[in-house]
C-alpha cells in the first residue's frame, strides 16, 4: 500500500489465478502521481504479458505534469502510440488470435479533487460513493453490444458462445477508441479498478461489501479472498484507492 500527504491511499494486487499457466495482467500504482493502471493482455504465447507489460511502463514514464486536461491528452497519446506500435508486426487481419498482441487498459488519473477514467476493452472502473456501487466505465465487448444494440438482457447476452470477445483493445485494431468519464472525486470515495477475472468472480454486492470496509489494504485482501474461493479460470487484478 503506498499513502501521501495528497490524502490518496491505494493499494493493488495481481494473481494468476488457479487455471492460467501465466499472468497476463499487470498495473501500475502511483497515487504520488494521482495515477493507476489495469491491463489485461492477450494474444498467443507471451504476447498478452508483453502487451500489458508495455502499457503501464510507457505510461509511468509519461511527466507529471499541467493540470487533468493535459494529463488525459498525454495518456490518449500515448495509448494510440502504443496501439500503433503493437499493431505494426501484424501480418494478419485484425482480430486473428494468432497474430493478435493486445491488451485491455483502464486508467485513472486524479488532480486535486476533479479525476478522469480512460479505457479500452472490459477492465473496469467501479465508484463506491454513499454505500453505493457505481460502474464508470462501459465494457467493450460483444456482450455490451448484444445488450445495446439488439436489447438483450445482460443474462441472454452472457450465454452468447462469444460474449467475452473483445470490440476495443489496445493493439486489437488500426484505429484506437477510448471512452472517457470525468468526475469531481468527494471525501470518502472509494475506486476499484479490476481485470474482467476479479469482476465475473464476484457479484456487484461483494465488490460493494469490500469497499464498504474502509480500510484500502483490507478491502484488496477480502476482494481477493473471496475471488479465489471460486473457479478463478483467469488471471486477477485490482487496484483499489481511497479518497
Amino acid at each position: 500500500m503506498s499513502e501521501v500527504a495528497s490524502a490518496w491511499r491505494s493499494a493493488a494486487r495481481t494473481d494468476t489465478g488457479k487455471v492460467r499457466v501465466r499472468n497476463e495482467d499487470a498495473f501500475l500504482d502511483l497515487p504520488e502521481r494521482g495515477l493507476w493502471v489495469v491491463a489485461d493482455g492477450m494474444g498467443g504465447h507471451q504476447n498478452g504479458a508483453l502487451a500489458s507489460r508495455l502499457i503501464v511502463e510507457a505510461l509511468a514514464e509519461l511527466p507529471h505534469e499541467g493540470g487533468l486536461e493535459q494529463r488525459v491528452a498525454q495518456v490518449r497519446g500515448c495509448l494510440h502510440e502504443l496501439n500503433r506500435r503493437l499493431g505494426q508486426d501484424l501480418t494478419l487481419a485484425c482480430g486473428q488470435a494468432d497474430s493478435l498482441m493486445g491488451s485491455t487498459v483502464v486508467v485513472f488519473l486524479a488532480e486535486d479533487d476533479r479525476a478522469a477514467c480512460i479505457w479500452a476493452g472490459d477492465s473496469r472502473c467501479y465508484l463506491w460513493r454513499s454505500s453505493r456501487l457505481y460502474q464508470l466505465s462501459r465494457d467493450h465487448s460483444l456482450a455490451q453490444l448484444l445488450i445495446e444494440e439488439q436489447q438483450m438482457s445482460a443474462e441472454e447476452a452472457a450465454r452468447h458462445p462469444r460474449a467475452h470477445a473483445l470490440t476495443r483493445a489496445v493493439g486489437a485494431c488500426e484505429a484506437l477508441q477510448l471512452d472517457i468519464v470525468e468526475l469531481d472525486v468527494l471525501p470518502g470515495d472509494a475506486l476499484l479498478l479490476c481485470s474482467d477475472g476479479l469482476y465475473q468472480s464476484l457479484s456487484p454486492d461483494q465488490l460493494g461489501a469490500a469497499l464498504n470496509l474502509g480500510s484500502v489494504p483490507l478491502a484488496l485482501r477480502r476482494l481477493f479472498d473471496q475471488a479465489l474461493q471460486g473457479a478463478a479460470r483467469d488471471n486477477l487484478s485490482a487496484i483499489v484507492i481511497r479518497r
